[in-house]
C-alpha cells in the first residue's frame, strides 16, 4: 500500500484524479466525439465553478468566515452581466469582434466591480460584528441571503431573464464529428487565466506571501508586526468581486436565469470548497475540475444519480483525506 502511495504522489499525486476520471468516463462512454464533447462542458463548468469558490476558499482558510452569503454576489453578476448586455444589444448581436468584445468586457467588469463594492459593504456591516462566532456567521449570512434574492426580486422581478451572448460567442467549432461550443471555450480560457493571476499573486508577490501565510498561521504573522486584519477586507472584495464574475460567466452560459440562480449554485461551490481544502486555489481548481466532469459524466452515463454524484465525490474525497485534496492547513 506504502508503495502505491508513493508512486501515485510521484507520478502527480491528486493531480491525476481528473485524469483517472476522464479515463474511466471515456471507456463507459466508449464514444470519442461524446466524451470529448462531456469533457469540454465539464471542464468550462469547473472553471465557472472555480472563480466562484476560489475567493470563498480563502475567505475560509484566512478570515475563518462561514459565509452562506456568498451565493447573494454570484446572482448579483448575472444580473448586472446581463442587464449590461441587454443594454449594449447593438454591440453584442453586431458583426464586430471589437463591439462584441466590448460588450462582453462592461458586462463582466460591472459584475466584477459591484462584487467587489458588495463585498466592502458586507464585509464591513455584517461580517464584521461576528467574527469568531461561527454560529452567528451562519445565522446572519444567511439572513443577508435571503434579504439579497428579495432584493433581486424587487429590481428584476421574478420572471427569468435571457441572457443574450456576443456573436463571436455563438456556435461551436467542428472538428471532425466533435462539435464544441466557443463560449464554453472562452469559460475555460478565463478561469485558466484568473488561476494564473492569482496564482502569480500569491507566490510571487508581498501580499500574497502575507496571505498565505496568514492562512497557514495567522497569529505568528501577527507576532511579527503584520496587521492581518487590513488584508480581510481585501481578501473580502476579491472573493466577492471573484463569485460575481463567475455568475456573469454563469448567466451566459445558462442563457436564462432566475433570481435563485446563486442558491442553487451554492452547495456546488461549498464541495469544491471542501473537497479542495480550505485556503487552497490548487485545491479550489482541481476540485472544481472534478466536480464540472463529474456532474457532466454522470448526468450522460447515470441520469438519475446527477443531482447526488457530486455529494458521492465528496464523501469519497473526504474519506481518503479528511481535510481535502490540497489544503492550504489542517486544522
Amino acid at each position: 500500500m506504502k508503495i502505491f502511495s508513493d508512486n501515485f504522489e510521484r507520478y502527480g499525486g491528486v493531480f491525476l484524479l481528473p485524469i483517472i476520471l476522464g479515463l474511466v468516463a471515456f471507456l463507459l462512454i466508449g464514444r470519442p466525439s461524446t466524451w470529448v464533447t462531456l469533457t469540454v462542458a465539464g471542464l468550462a463548468m469547473g472553471m465557472m465553478i472555480f472563480l466562484m469558490a476560489s475567493g470563498l476558499s480563502l475567505i475560509f482558510g484566512l478570515m475563518d468566515v462561514l459565509n452562506f452569503g456568498h451565493s447573494a454576489f454570484v446572482s448579483f453578476g448575472a444580473f448586472i452581466a446581463a442587464t449590461v448586455l441587454a443594454a449594449l444589444g447593438l454591440w453584442v448581436s453586431a458583426d464586430s469582434i471589437v463591439l462584441n468584445l466590448l460588450a462582453l468586457t462592461a458586462a463582466i467588469s460591472a459584475a466584477t466591480a459591484f462584487g467587489a463594492l458588495a463585498g466592502w459593504f458586507f464585509e464591513r456591516v455584517i461580517i464584521k460584528p461576528v467574527y469568531t462566532d461561527h454560529l452567528r456567521q451562519i445565522l446572519i449570512t444567511v439572513g443577508a441571503l435571503i434579504v439579497a434574492e428579495e432584493i433581486l426580486l424587487v429590481i428584476w422581478g421574478g420572471t427569468p431573464i435571457s441572457v443574450p451572448r456576443p456573436a463571436m460567442l455563438q456556435g461551436s467549432f467542428i472538428i471532425g464529428d466533435v462539435a464544441i461550443e466557443i463560449y464554453r471555450v472562452f469559460a475555460f480560457l478565463l478561469g485558466l487565466a484568473v488561476y494564473a493571476v492569482m496564482h502569480v499573486t500569491l507566490n510571487r508577490t508581498r501580499i500574497g506571501l502575507l496571505v498565505r501565510a496568514g492562512v497557514e498561521n495567522r497569529e505568528m504573522v501577527e507576532s511579527m508586526g503584520f496587521r492581518i486584519d487590513r488584508l480581510f477586507i481585501g481578501v473580502f472584495m476579491a472573493g466577492s468581486a471573484l463569485a460575481a464574475m463567475g455568475g456573469a460567466m454563469w448567466a451566459g452560459y445558462q442563457g436564462l436565469i432566475t433570481t435563485h440562480v446563486g442558491s442553487d449554485l451554492l452547495v456546488l461551490v461549498f464541495i469544491v470548497v471542501i473537497i479542495g481544502g480550505l485556503g487552497s486555489i490548487e485545491g479550489s481548481l482541481l476540485g472544481a475540475i472534478l466536480v464540472g466532469l463529474m456532474a457532466n459524466y454522470v448526468a450522460f452515463l447515470f441520469p438519475k444519480l446527477s443531482l447526488a454524484s457530486n455529494m458521492l465525490l465528496m464523501m469519497a474525497i473526504l474519506l481518503w483525506r479528511p481535510y481535502g485534496l490540497r489544503p492550504a492547513v489542517k486544522a
